[in-house]
């Protein structure tokens, strides 16, 4: 066999194996892939549903074609049909629907066909290996580790994680912040995403999760329970919003996650970055004041409840607040709280009255004349208290 020796090959597998840190029964079903391929190639047809078996002991090796059995009154497909007769004559119990498989001797192959069972091994060798690699962080799902920047990208970022890379898409991504190839980074491990292309490992800075993730190495109360993080809105870059409560007496959840002088805080924001700003407040199992604590610091007027829904009444000076720059505030309360949040102006907030100079000063004559200000005598007249005088005469006069 040209270019191809499968007793070679047979006593490869223990090697290539130990070689990749690869399960043997994995390498051995490469080998045979690329078998399988390689007779297609030379005897066979594209479409063709071939698969191969190996002897690693003798070197020999035999492929199997599969094929659909039909009527055969029926137009069929020759590489992936075969009418009921032809199949009965290998198969008494073959009926229509069942796949029958044709063995196959393998003897030889020509170069073209070599090359494609060289190439077919390479790939899926290197796929295997990754797959393999990337099941080592199924345990690190949810964690955070530290990987070096390999590459950035408009639409992602690829990070080497030691023996594993991973890729962080743009949604992952904190907003504004900036990313340089050789930087050592810390990032948030969401999950392994497997298609037909293969397998790639997601990582995030962005997630809620990763905020989560470092106030538990702030913050010990969380570990023994005496305090806990109810939920968490995020927008990466801009805003995050976080519910906390205590379990015990006497302990301030919010002064707990803040910590002495805002220590514990800022050791988070000093990784997510000091753009990015951290509201953190008190949960409640009171739907009304849950919605009012989330909405700070906006001050909150009244809360109406109806399902899902919350009408939120506020006083003019407040509407701004409690909507936020860009609605940042009341689309973060509602993804907190899960409440679907409308933000209303009170209609019966006072207004308050602006007072003129014709208000102040008729204030001033009343005083005046109720005794309670005692003219400065000793003074003497300048322009403004004379004009102020004059002023005063005037209204007097109106007033009487």
């Amino acid at each position: 066999m040209e270019n191809l020796d499968l007793k070679q090959m047979s006593n490869m597998v223990d090697i290539i194996a130990e070689e990749k840190g690869l399960p043997k029964d994995t390498v051995l079903e490469v080998i045979e892939q690329a078998i399988a391929a390689a007779w297609r190639k030379d005897n066979g047809e594209r479409e063709m549903n071939v698969r191969a078996t190996l002897n690693t002991n003798t070197g020999e090796a035999d492929v199997f074609v599969a094929r659909e059995v039909v009527n055969d009154e029926d137009a069929y497909t020759p590489a992936t049909e075969i009418p009921l007769a032809e199949a009965l004559k290998d198969n008494p119990d073959a009926k229509i629907g069942d796949i029958v498989e044709e063995k196959f001797k393998v003897t030889d192959f020509g170069r073209v066909a070599a090359m494609t069972a060289k190439q077919v091994v390479i790939q899926r060798l290197r796929e295997a290996e990754s797959n393999a690699v990337l099941s080592a962080f199924e345990d690190k799902i949810g964690t955070v580790v530290t990987g070096t920047i390999t590459r950035v990208e408009p639409k992602l970022v690829r990070i080497d994680l030691d023996r594993a890379g991973a890729i962080m898409p743009r949604s992952e991504q904190i907003d504004g912040e900036y990313y340089t190839v050789g930087n050592r980074i810390k990032v948030f491990i969401k999950k392994i995403e497997r298609g037909d292309k293969g397998s790639q490992l997601i990582v995030s800075r962005g997630c809620a999760e990763f905020v989560e993730y470092l106030f538990r190495q702030e913050v010990p109360e969380l570990e023994n329970g005496t305090v806990e993080i109810k939920g968490i809105a995020r927008e990466a870059g801009r805003r995050t919003k976080i519910a906390v409560t205590s379990t015990v007496n006497g302990i301030d959840p919010v002064g707990t996650f803040v910590g002495g002088r805002g220590i514990r805080v800022q050791a988070v924001m000093n990784e997510i970055g000091e753009r990015e700003k951290i509201d953190i407040i008190t949960w409640s199992d009171n739907a009304s004041e849950y919605i009012r604590e989330a909405l700070s610091p906006a001050e909150i007027m009244k809360v109406e409840i109806n399902g899902k829904k919350a009408k939120v009444l506020v006083s003019e000076d407040q509407q701004s607040i409690a909507i936020g720059k860009q609605g940042q505030n009341v689309r973060l309360a509602s993804k907190l709280t899960g409440y679907d949040i409308d933000i209303e102006l009170s209609k019966t907030t006072p207004k308050k009255k602006k007072k003129n100079v014709e208000d102040a000063l008729l204030s001033a004559l009343e005083d005046i004349e109720e005794g309670t200000v005692e003219p400065i005598e000793s003074a003497e007249p300048t322009d403004d208290t004379i004009k102020g005088s004059k002023a005063l005469q005037h209204l007097h006069r109106r007033h009487t």
